[in-house]
């Protein structure tokens, strides 16, 4: 629709409103639980192309499932429940969201090529446009959004 500085409104048939893609999977911990998880972000990604024309290039695509990997990871190794993955997608950008059970908030290290492990959420920040940790409910939420075209 186009709106006129008078008010009117004239139907265009193509200024129609469009919902980001979203899709969430939920899992146990149970082994294989992140392998699941990075196919289940790339077939979203699959679809975010075909749906969205989303032009999500090898790097872009390789990118988004290294950030779940990171991020389903350390739900799995810090909650002590199930945990929520949650993607939300345009042509521009993906928003990979994890819920899980812990209140704990995780905690970036300093940059340190000599420390063996603890290097997911410098990953998540060094990968990420932005990056948020907030508590909710029922433990944490944990989001970072990906610039597809570049960050």
């Amino acid at each position: 629709m186009i709106e006129h500085l008078d008010g009117a409104v004239i139907p265009t048939g193509f200024d129609v409103p469009v919902e980001p893609l979203r899709r969430a999977a939920h899992y146990t911990g149970d082994p294989g639980c992140i392998a699941e998880a990075r196919a289940f972000a790339a077939g979203f990604l699959d679809q975010l192309r075909t749906e969205w024309c989303a032009d999500v290039g090898r790097r872009a695509h390789d990118e988004v499932l290294l950030v779940v990997s990171e991020l389903v990871t350390n739900a799995d190794r810090h909650s002590n429940g199930p945990y929520i993955l949650e993607l939300e997608g345009t042509d521009l950008a993906v928003a990979v969201v994890v819920y899980d059970s812990s209140a704990a908030l995780p905690r970036r290290f300093p940059r340190d090529p000599q420390r063996v492990g603890r290097h997911g959420l410098e990953i998540v920040h060094a990968l990420a446009a932005e990056v948020a940790v907030e508590r909710v409910p029922v433990g944490k939420r944990v989001r970072a959004i990906m610039g597809l075209n570049g960050r």
